[in-house]
């Protein structure tokens, strides 16, 4: 099978894997405890009947079960995800305003954590046995042991409230509302001041991660006979390590990768919660307390669905990276 029958394959699974991603998305929510009709009366602190007919009316909630699930699934596909229980507004404008948040904070320390992590780890299999090797294996299974909440409480105690270094929440100062900034620097460099702790905090919990990944991945390469024929030939060693070894126990690590960025839209949902950054990770925190389910189900589908995406990317990528991976 070639590279093109094996996409136009991988593309009919990948319609399939989404009906079925929205199928259970939908029942998922239907089987849940709890009356989201009461819940929502509840909230709007509505007490009569009728008002309580109108809700559902209004929601959808009075269709028959088939109808619901019809139009639910033609919502899914066309991107139709409805309105937010306790905002009244659409769920795609609460999604956007938030989105940019996520992914300032997400994308950057995640990127650096693949490049020093993986550069560590060949680093650590270089000098494998000696102190290097030691203290930066020790080093990474402890901040990738650590609770994520517990770390970024540590360096708001220290370096926020004792140091008085970096600010200890949000993303921007609360005097801005009276005083916006007056240049585009400096609205960047607080913005980024704002920052520091929660990527230091995602960078320390992730980088571990990779570097143990690509420290045993490597482990398995170095010893086969393609590196030890480039040794023969004279390369250097950093050749050897980084153009040979590290290309072909790079698959791991792809897949490692692809699978967080899938996640990515999920936010950082507990760092999110301890700085209180308003990104979509924090907004669905409080959907799950107030119980918003079209908030929950449309950024359910949709981080499935980058999920999907990111798997599908993978795959692609194993062939370009690992010459001996066949599309078959």
């Amino acid at each position: 099978m070639g590279l093109r029958a094996y996409i136009l394959k991988r593309i009919l699974y990948t319609f399939v894997l989404v009906y079925f991603v929205i199928t259970i998305n939908f029942f998922i929510f239907i089987l849940m405890p709890g009356d989201p009709v009461l819940i929502l009366a509840s909230q709007m602190r509505l007490k009569k009947p009728e008002m309580i007919e109108a809700v559902k009316e209004a929601f959808g909630l009075d269709q028959p079960l088939h109808v619901r699930y019809i139009k639910y699934v033609a919502n899914m596909l066309t991107g139709q995800f409805g309105y937010s229980y306790v905002t009244r507004r659409p769920v795609v404008e609460e999604i956007g305003i938030r989105l940019q948040n996520t992914l300032v904070l997400c994308i950057p320390p995640e990127i650096f954590s693949v490049i020093i992590g993986t550069i560590l780890g060949v680093i650590a299999v270089d000098r494998r046995g000696k102190l290097i090797d030691s203290v930066s294996v020790v080093f990474s299974l402890i901040t990738y042991s650590l609770p994520v909440y517990w770390m970024g409480m540590q360096f708001i105690l220290v370096f926020a409230y004792q140091l008085h270094w970096f600010p200890p929440s949000h993303t921007i100062p609360d005097y801005w509302r009276y005083m916006p900034p007056k240049t585009i620097w400096e609205d960047w460099g607080t913005r980024l001041h704002h920052l520091v702790l929660p990527w230091t905090t995602l960078f320390l919990w992730s980088y571990g991660g990779y570097l143990l990944l690509t420290r045993a991945s490597m482990l398995e390469c170095i010893t086969e006979d393609y590196v030890v024929t480039a040794r023969a030939k004279g390369l250097k060693e950093r050749t050897v390590l980084f153009k040979h070894a590290l290309k072909n126990a790079s698959l791991p690590i792809i897949t490692e990768a692809a699978i967080w960025f899938g996640f990515m839209l999920a936010g950082a949902i507990i760092t999110e919660q301890v700085f209180v950054y308003p990104g979509l990770g924090w907004w669905i925190w409080q959907a799950i307390e107030r119980r918003d389910y079209p908030a929950l189900q449309a950024i359910f589908y949709i981080i499935a669905i980058c999920v999907i995406a990111a798997n599908f990317i993978a795959d692609l990528l194993y062939g370009v990276v690992d010459p001996r991976v066949k599309y078959g």
